[in-house]
């Protein structure tokens, strides 16, 4: 069974430096949680507490925790210039039902953007992605929008599995199909992929679909600006943009919170500055942070790293 839960409100709490001069605001000071009035076009976290879909795909399970962990990690961050973000509570998955967690989620990032709002979804596994897509595909068509949607993937893994039911290995496939039933596009770009993560199956497939993809030996700081420029001409040819973000990506050093750490990965200002260049495209409409699992964290190091890409989505 899915449900919405607004307990999470209960993390936003830190460090208070009332002694101190000027601006001294943390994130835990700006939230607003349920009940709360809105800021028109403030951010909105969403969580998705669910890692059925990384059982199904034989992976470590924990990552339904994300989301409380990376509100935590949040709440201390210093606020600088972002007067207000919302905190819509959890979509949870609590019976195994994952297609239904995902219509659930689905239905909640419509909401959020039919109200205005860019929708920041906090995961739990990459199942995620079918969840979250939905919610942006349904707030289009309801508004009669067929503009072109390019779906950005920093990833270790395509996650093109045709197996079914879903799990956290096939959401871009299942996009992929959801498009080819209606017609339209499938514009799909994977940047960080390990050649040594995704079967030679996975790559060929790919290559049907035609896909946009980027190994992690490609994406290494000395390779950001044509990274960079690939990108944005990617984005100049569409109207609407999806980024999702599976923390797998990044280096096991800096990401050890994840059901299958890389061993080599894309750095994290690598990363950084293709989140910034695509949240300054104007095309964002909604990002989400995946597979993130607390049990497997150092030191609160991966939480951090979570945060601080949250951070730069929403400010």
């Amino acid at each position: 069974m899915s449900e919405m839960d607004f307990a999470a409100g209960t993390v936003w709490r830190g460090r208070t430096d009332s002694n101190e001069t000027g601006d001294t605001r943390r994130l835990f000071n700006v939230v607003r949680t349920e009940g709360s009035a809105r800021e028109p076009g403030a951010p909105v976290l969403l969580g998705f507490c669910c890692d059925a879909g990384v059982l199904r795909n034989q992976g470590r399970a924990g990552a339904a925790g994300g989301p409380r962990e990376i509100r935590r990690a949040l709440a201390g961050v210093p606020a600088h210039g972002l007067a207000a973000f919302h905190d819509a509570g959890d979509v949870a998955c609590n019976d195994g039902d994952l297609e239904a967690a995902q219509q659930a989620l689905a239905q909640a990032v419509a909401v959020e953007l039919g109200l205005g709002a860019f929708p920041l979804v906090l995961g739990g596994g990459h199942e995620i992605a079918w969840g979250t897509w939905q919610g942006l595909r349904a707030h289009l068509d309801a508004r009669g929008d067929q503009g072109r949607v390019l779906v950005i993937n920093l990833d270790a893994h395509l996650d093109l599995r045709t197996g079914r039911p879903g799990s956290s290995g096939t959401p871009f496939d299942q996009i992929a199909q959801a498009c080819q039933e209606r017609g339209q596009r499938f514009e799909y770009a994977c940047l960080g992929v390990s050649r040594l993560g995704n079967t030679a199956a996975l790559f060929a497939h790919a290559d049907v679909l035609g896909v946009h993809y980027v190994e992690d030996v490609a994406m290494q700081e000395r390779h950001l600006d044509a990274r960079l420029a690939e990108l944005q001409a990617l984005m100049d040819k569409v109207d609407h943009v999806y980024l999702t973000i599976d923390l797998d990506v990044l280096p096991a050093a800096v990401m050890p919170a994840v059901s299958a750490p890389a061993a080599y990965g894309v750095p994290l200002p690598v990363v950084e500055a293709i989140v910034m260049l695509v949240r300054a495209s104007g095309k964002l409409r909604v990002a989400d942070l995946a597979e993130f699992n607390p049990l497997y964290d150092r030191d609160g190091c991966g939480a951090r790293a979570a945060a601080r890409l949250a951070y730069r989505l929403m400010a």
